[in-house]
């Protein structure tokens, strides 16, 4: 009855579980070592768990420049990848790695030179400052370490190769959870470093991740190694990723910035609850992993069949990813429920905050749905068919005009109480479902984006 209501053709459930099984698996050890990032800090101090939350919004701020990139790389590069062209997916990934590193190189200075500075945006509690300070200037270097990581991985998951980054992603965080082990509590002889242990450790495997993708990159041959066939990028490409892929990477960005807004909100309202969103972040993260893992696996899939010219392929595989995905929040969204109650006894934060958690984790079990939804349709199908300017427009107006006005103005102006506060910012998925929905049904977000050069 299940396969009759999604109606997806022959193969297409083979094809799904060989992209998204590596994906997810990749998604879920890097959730998990949050989540042992944040129960190991929570078990040092509330203010050593706030403080790497706040600051970890760096590190939040780059990942959603990455993501935006991804998307943006995904949607050329996919298609090529259907044509067969892997001179020019080279070329896709010089780009990438060109923009990814001005942003990589510029946050590791900032919080080198200038963390205390870096701090006082999310937050003015002196000792999140100081304790936030001492994290970036240990964090630092992994923020450029991820910057030539990150655009590797996205090229080699657009090529299919996404059993690659799930290995190299696995040992890297492998490490880091050993290392937060011995560094943040002082095992194996190590001093007992804390919250900076925590950064170290991060630092260390981001390292070891780059010697891993340089090792790889030696040796492939997926992709041109000359840096002159990489570097060497046409004008008609540069005008085709400005014209088609920016829009995603702008989207994304807009869309990180105004997300760490809520954060900033919530750095001056006080630390429970910023300790209980840091929380609720990771729990949510963790379960979101098969919804994301879809998204990007739609990316890949529809991308490839529309470069390959199978357009009404692609039409009804991304009808089947929707209903797929439908159901996929759902689940996660009860799951959520079911863990809600046991959640608050795995860190040590006052009375107040694990009040705040549990309300909040209710929140996100209906939130899933909003953010997977809108995720499939803005992040995956209309970007891999070439349609990123609509998703782009729908995000800003919903963020910068709805959810992000909201929240300073309840917080700020009216002085709700801080749960009131973080409801209305997660009124954005819901505003823009509908639009998203309609343009969807409309079908015009299919095109061909490839050329010969």
């Amino acid at each position: 009855m299940l396969n009759r209501w999604i109606q997806a053709r022959g193969g297409f459930f083979g094809e799904l579980r060989r992209l998204a099984l590596p994906i997810i698996f990749q998604n879920l050890i890097a959730a998990a070592v949050t989540m042992a990032d944040v129960v190991m800090l929570g078990r040092v101090t509330q203010t050593a768990l706030s403080a790497s939350s706040l600051a970890g919004q760096v590190q939040f701020l780059l990942n959603i420049v990455y993501f935006g990139l991804s998307s943006a790389l995904t949607i050329l590069a996919s298609q090529y990848w259907g044509k067969k062209d892997r001179m020019t997916i080279g070329k896709i990934f010089g780009m990438g790695l060109i923009i990814s590193l001005v942003f990589s190189a510029g946050a590791c200075v900032c919080a080198l030179i200038a963390p205390r500075t870096v701090m006082r945006v999310w937050t003015n509690i002196p000792e999140l400052v100081d304790a936030g300070a001492r994290y970036l200037r240990f964090a630092a270097f992994s923020y450029l370490f991820a910057g030539i990581t990150q655009p590797y991985h996205s090229i080699m998951k657009s090529c299919e190769n996404v059993l690659l980054s799930s290995v190299i992603s696995t040992v890297t965080l492998a490490v880091n959870v050993v290392l937060n082990a011995v560094l943040i509590f002082g095992l194996l002889g190590a001093p007992a470093m804390g919250i900076e242990g925590a950064a170290l450790a991060t630092t260390i495997s981001r390292g070891v991740e780059l010697c891993i993708c340089t090792v790889h990159f030696t040796g492939q041959k997926m992709l041109p190694s000359h840096p002159l066939n990489i570097f060497r990028i046409p004008q008609l490409l540069v005008a085709d990723f400005v014209r088609y892929s920016m829009p995603a990477f702008v989207n994304d960005a807009m869309w990180g910035f105004a997300f760490n807004m809520n954060s900033i909100i919530m750095g001056h309202l006080g630390s429970d609850i910023v300790a209980a969103n840091s929380i609720v972040t990771v729990a949510r993260d963790l379960i979101s992993t098969v919804g994301f893992a879809l998204a990007a696996a739609c990316s890949i899939m529809l991308g490839k069949e529309i470069g390959e010219g199978r357009a009404e392929i692609a039409r009804g595989d991304a009808s089947s990813f929707m209903k797929v995905t439908f159901l996929t929040a759902l689940a996660q969204g009860a799951v959520l429920l079911v863990i809600s109650p046991f959640v608050p006894h795995m860190v040590r934060i006052s009375a107040n905050a694990v009040f705040m958690l549990r309300i909040m984790l209710l929140v996100n079990s209906v939130y899933q749905i909003g953010i997977m939804i809108n995720t499939l349709l803005i992040a995956s199908i209309f970007r891999c068919g070439g349609d990123s300017r609509y998703g782009m427009v729908l995000d800003i107006i919903c963020m910068w005009f709805v959810a992000v006005p909201l929240g300073l103005i309840s917080a700020f102006v009216f002085k709700l109480p801080p749960l009131i506060v973080y409801l209305f910012m997660c009124t954005d998925e819901f505003v823009k479902m509908p639009f998203a929905l309609r343009h969807y049904f409309k079908g015009k977000w299919i095109r061909n984006l490839t050329r010969e050069f």
